[in-house]
């Protein structure tokens, strides 16, 4: 089905928004970002996408919505679920037997994309919950600012934001309570970045 133009600005929206950020935008962020007041007049627009198929009410996700690729609008893939990830101190991964279904629109790489299961608060203010999945696309490489899944001194995987710093690491929480690891390069594997947010009720 066609869409209308402020449809199609907004889908783009959305779909950039959480290539970006990992999760869906709020209707207020939405709105925000076209200068619409009214949460009413954004979820109008929000539920003639989800009834045209491009956008997807996820009951599992941290936001009401998720966006689907116009080619593989429906589709779901399934993904190893790894282990458990800290968003605290860190903690080594465990590998389990088991697969979980992920949206389609959250999996770049098929053969290379994982589940973890997130363990711990220090994530909050990026809106990743203790017992959140995350989806992470597995790459040895991260640019600063992304959110990883990083292994330290070989063994502890921990979840936090990447930032490289002259021969340093920082790994950074998104909780302004705890304190972010600061090692030195050699001693942190980047393991992948987060490319999706799940979660169960």
């Amino acid at each position: 089905m066609a869409l209308t133009r402020r449809q199609r600005e907004i889908y783009d929206f959305i779909r950039e928004f959480v290539e970006e950020q990992g999760y869906s935008p709020s209707l207020e962020e939405i709105g925000s970002a076209f200068g619409l007041s009214s949460v009413a007049t954004v979820h109008k627009h929000v539920q003639h996408l989800v009834e045209k198929g491009f956008l997807k009410k996820a009951w599992n996700r941290s936001r009401s919505v998720e966006p689907l690729d116009e080619d593989r609008r429906g589709g779901l893939v399934d993904l190893p679920l790894l282990g458990t990830v800290a968003a605290g101190a860190p903690i080594e991964v465990f590998e389990q037997d088991e697969r979980i279904p992920v949206p389609e629109s959250m999996v770049r790489r098929r053969g290379e994309s994982f589940v973890l299961q997130v363990s711990g608060d220090s994530m909050i203010e990026d809106h990743i919950q203790d017992g959140d999945y995350v989806v992470v696309e597995s790459r040895p490489e991260a640019r600063n600012g992304e959110t990883v899944v990083a292994l330290v001194r070989g063994s502890e995987a921990t979840l936090k934001k990447f930032y490289r710093r002259g021969p340093k690491v920082v790994l950074e929480p998104a909780n302004q309570a705890l304190r972010p690891i600061e090692v030195p390069a050699q001693d942190v594997q980047i393991r992948g970045v987060v490319r999706g947010l799940l979660r169960s009720y």
